[in-house]
């Protein structure tokens, strides 16, 4: 650690780094330790200041690990090769454009056979997207748009509800599969990194369970130990099932249809209830968890997310113990 410093106006505290790059104080503390990086000075109060230099390198560190680079490839990387892998990713961005036009069509293509009812036809198509995407980038690219569309669909009429049913049995099934496909991978390969035990489950006014289910299928793939509760369960059953299986994190999932204030006042209420050491972990389209902050509740805004929480968990736990 450097020496302290009289924190002129070109450094920044920690919480202004924080809100600046939308890296966690958490994960700050842990690339310091983990990676060497960044190096914090220290004002007249002992407390960690940044400078110029160092933000903007988080900035582009950030910028990098929300196209899918991982922290451990590139926080050792210069301002100058991260600058170009930056470029090269927009260059890669604007490539994928084309792909996301094909996906597009292909998307499109599932929900008219959900219309004209061609059951094999779907499960074939989503399994060979399956195969040929791999699991994560089939949740992320497709079942997580197609969940929308086929809800989007409904609402206008242009889908039944016993086929919106069809595709989310139809998903449930490979997304379970799956799930157990990743179980069984892991228990034959019992040694490794430390496993997040994770409670999955849904507020009493939330029906929908594809967006539990796809969030289980990445924190499973992303070596978390898995346990769903499925949807509407109570927060005082919550809090019990959380302490009965001695969880490391609840993971809850809220859709659109979800009221804000719910949303706010439950999380509130199973904060407090909840052991500290438990986290929690929200995620979904809900518009309430973009609009306020919530003390101690971690918020996972996109599917794509998971996967930096859990390696991010299991580093700082790394270090605990």
């Amino acid at each position: 650690m450097n020496p302290a410093s009289s924190n002129p106006p070109d450094l920044f505290g920690i919480a202004a780094v924080e809100r600046d790059t939308g890296l966690s104080k958490d994960t700050l503390r842990v690339w310091e330790r983990r990676y060497g990086f960044p190096v914090p000075l220290r004002d007249a109060n002992d407390e960690r200041v940044y400078p110029t230099s160092q933000v903007e390198k988080l900035r582009l560190l950030r910028r990098l690990m929300d196209g899918g680079h991982r922290p451990g490839k590139i926080v050792a990387k210069s301002v100058a090769e991260l600058s170009a892998l930056a470029a090269e990713q927009g260059s890669n961005q604007a490539e994928a454009k084309a792909v996301d036009s094909a996906l597009d069509e292909e998307l499109a293509h599932l929900v008219e056979l959900l219309r004209t009812h061609q059951a094999d036809a779907l499960r074939e198509t989503l399994t060979g997207q399956l195969m040929r995407m791999g699991i994560e980038q089939f949740v992320i690219r497709v079942a997580a748009p197609m969940s929308t569309l086929t809800g989007e669909a409904w609402a206008r009429g242009d889908l039944q509800i016993h086929e919106e049913h069809l595709f989310t049995e139809q998903l449930t099934h490979l997304l379970r599969s799956a799930i157990n496909n990743i179980a069984r991978r892991h228990a034959a390969a019992p040694t490794g990194p430390v496993r997040p035990r994770v409670l999955l489950t849904t507020f009493p006014q939330e029906p929908h369970s594809l967006g539990l289910l796809m969030a289980e299928t990445l924190m499973a793939l992303g070596g978390c130990d898995c346990m769903s509760l499925g949807v509407q369960t109570p927060v005082s059953d919550i809090v019990t099932a959380a302490t009965a299986h001695q969880v490391d994190i609840v993971a809850l999932s809220f859709s659109p249809v979800m009221n804000s204030a719910q949303v706010v006042d439950g999380l509130l209420t199973l904060r407090s209830h909840l052991d500290p050491a438990i986290e929690i972990w929200a995620g979904g389209s809900c518009p309430a968890l973009s609009r306020r902050a919530l003390s101690k509740v971690r918020t996972l805004r996109q599917l794509g997310a998971i996967e930096a929480a859990v390696l991010e968990w299991r580093a700082r736990h790394a270090i605990q113990r």
